[in-house]
């Protein structure tokens, strides 16, 4: 059975989460403040962690920035909960390893679906296929070790990025919406919001550099990664 850590000083909320997430089959461990939290992960290694922003003694970036740094849990998934408008602190935990993020306010049920999802990839790893994947101009990325380069300089991605890129680099070409991503990459029901590709595109074009506009948007369909012209 999964244990899931969920970290938030709103009592209510995880109450909430406690229940639900028990309800889907999950064990779960209770922090209401990031000190709790990192008692918690001394003791004990979860299979993910489910972690607010904003609490009341250590932001929610500085006990991810733990999570990962540490080789007991780098490979701990960790999903940020985030109220609308911390925009900064998104992109932060991104550069940190966060797996996913859920805005405030959310559906608890997406929120178990996501959970889902990001603990199949956190197992699966590789590219929606599996397949090995071909140089696109100056990208390339090594499958076994999990890295990505641009001209040969490596490029730091979270695990969701690089299985992001992977998938369009097997689809070099091919118009990818929105709603397959959601599938493929997350592997979540297109139900669940779209806005949150677009982010993490984002994020992804800003990381490859000079190879940033292979990546295009097909306004109203959603991205393709196209071959180098000439």
């Amino acid at each position: 059975m999964p244990a899931i850590l969920i970290v938030d000083d709103e009592r209510d909320l995880v109450s909430l989460l406690d229940f639900n997430l028990r309800q889907a089959g999950f064990e779960t461990l209770l922090a209401t403040s990031g000190q709790e939290a990192l008692q918690h992960l001394r003791r004990r290694v979860p299979d993910l962690v489910l972690l607010d922003l904003m609490l009341p003694d250590l932001s929610g970036t500085e006990i991810c920035r733990t999570v990962k740094s540490d080789p007991r849990t780098k490979h701990v998934p960790v999903m940020m909960l985030t109220a609308k408008g911390e925009e900064v602190d998104k992109v932060v935990g991104f550069e940190l390893g966060a797996d996913d993020y859920v805005t405030k306010p959310f559906s608890v049920r997406e929120l178990v679906l996501r959970v889902r999802a990001v603990l199949r990839r956190a197992a699966g790893g590789g590219t929606a296929s599996g397949a090995a994947v071909e140089p696109v101009g100056p990208l390339r990325v090594d499958l076994e070790s999990h890295r990505a380069y641009v001209e040969n300089e490596e490029v730091e991605l979270t695990p969701l990025e690089f299985r992001l890129l992977t998938t369009f680099m097997s689809r070099v070409g091919r118009v990818q919406s929105r709603e397959q991503l959601l599938t493929d990459v997350w592997e979540m029901s297109s139900e669940v919001e779209t806005r949150t590709v677009d982010t993490h595109v984002k994020r992804l074009r800003e990381k490859l550099g000079p190879a940033r506009d292979l990546l295009e948007t097909v306004r109203g369909v959603g991205y393709r990664l196209v071959e180098p012209a000439g």
